[in-house]
């Protein structure tokens, strides 16, 4: 049996769900575009930046 590599141990394998306004969205996506990223890797950025602040 081959062994797990780092790689696949760090993978993403949760989601979470949440609900906002259509057009809200929308902006949001498409201004992460125009900055060339993608709104998961924005909010997972945010997730990580609030963490470290608010963390005791």
């Amino acid at each position: 049996m081959p062994k797990k590599d780092a790689k696949k141990s760090s993978k993403k394998d949760s989601q979470l769900v949440l609900r906002l306004d259509k057009d809200e969205r929308d902006d949001f996506v498409e201004l992460c575009k125009e900055m060339d990223t993608s709104a998961a890797r924005e909010i997972r950025r945010f997730i990580r930046h609030f963490m470290s602040e608010h963390r005791e």
